[in-house]
C-alpha cells in the first residue's frame, strides 16, 4: 500500500494544476496562482514521501514529470496567454506565444529525466520556480498595470524564461540531505531571505526571489570550483 502514496501525492499535484488551469482560462489568474502553490506543495512532498518510505520507482519519476508538464508547464502558458490577451498589443495571434513557455517547460523536464548531472542540483531553471514567477505577474499588474500590460515586456520575459529553462546555468536544489548549517548554508540563507521578502511584498516578491535564486546559485557554484 505504501508504494502508492507518493504517486497519489503526485496525482494531487496534477489535479491541482488542472483546477488552476480552469481558473486561468476563466480569467481568475490570482486564484490560479494559489493552485500553483498547492501543486508545488504536493510536488515537494511526493519526492519526500518516496525517500521516506523507500519506494522510489521509474513510474513515479515519469508520473512526476507528466504532472509537472500540466501544473508547471501548461498552467503558466495559460496565464501568459491571458496576460498577452489583456496587453496593449491588439493582434489576436500574439497571446498564443505564451505557450512557448509550455513547450520549453516540457523540453526542460525531458532533459531533466535523462540528464545524470541533475541528481543533486539543477542545470537550468526548474519549472516550479519559473511557474511561481509567471503567476506572480498578475499580482504585480494590479499596482503596475502599465508595466505588466506591455506586450514587448511580456514577450521578452517569455524569451528569457524559456532560455533559462534549458540553459546550462547550475542552480542548487532545495532538497535537504541533512539539517546541517555548514552543508546547507546557501539554502538556509535563500529560504530566510525569501520568507522575509514574501512577508513584506507577498506575491510581488517572487521576481526578486527568482533573481536572488539564480544569483546565489551562480555565486555558490563558483565558490565550489575555486
Amino acid at each position: 500500500m505504501k508504494r502508492h502514496i507518493p504517486n497519489a501525492i503526485t496525482c494531487a499535484n496534477l489535479f491541482s494544476g488542472c483546477i488552476g488551469i480552469v481558473y486561468a482560462f476563466n480569467g481568475a489568474l490570482e486564484t490560479a496562482a494559489y493552485f500553483v502553490l498547492l501543486s508545488g506543495i504536493f510536488d515537494f512532498f511526493d519526492g519526500f514521501a518516496a525517500r521516506l518510505l523507500h519506494v522510489k520507482s521509474d513510474i513515479g519519476k515519469e508520473l512526476d514529470s507528466l504532472a509537472d508538464v500540466i501544473s508547471f508547464g501548461f498552467l503558466p502558458g495559460v496565464v501568459m496567454f491571458q496576460l498577452l490577451s489583456q496587453s496593449d498589443f491588439s493582434s489576436p495571434y500574439l497571446p498564443y506565444f505564451g505557450f512557448v513557455i509550455t513547450a520549453f517547460s516540457a523540453l526542460r523536464l525531458a532533459k531533466f529525466n535523462i540528464d545524470t548531472r541533475q541528481t543533486e542540483d539543477f542545470i537550468g531553471l526548474n519549472t516550479p520556480m519559473n511557474t511561481l514567477f509567471i503567476v506572480s505577474l498578475p499580482f504585480i499588474q494590479k499596482d503596475y498595470p502599465e508595466i505588466i500590460g506591455s506586450a514587448p515586456l511580456l514577450v521578452g520575459l517569455i524569451v528569457l524564461v524559456s532560455w533559462l529553462l534549458v540553459s546550462e546555468i547550475k542552480i542548487f536544489s532545495l532538497k535537504f540531505s541533512s539539517t546541517s548549517w555548514a552543508q546547507n548554508k546557501i539554502k538556509y540563507i535563500f529560504l530566510i531571505l525569501s520568507v522575509l521578502l514574501v512577508a513584506v511584498l507577498k506575491f510581488a516578491a517572487v521576481p526578486l526571489i527568482l533573481v536572488m535564486y539564480i544569483g546565489l546559485s551562480v555565486l555558490h557554484f563558483r565558490q565550489l570550483k575555486a
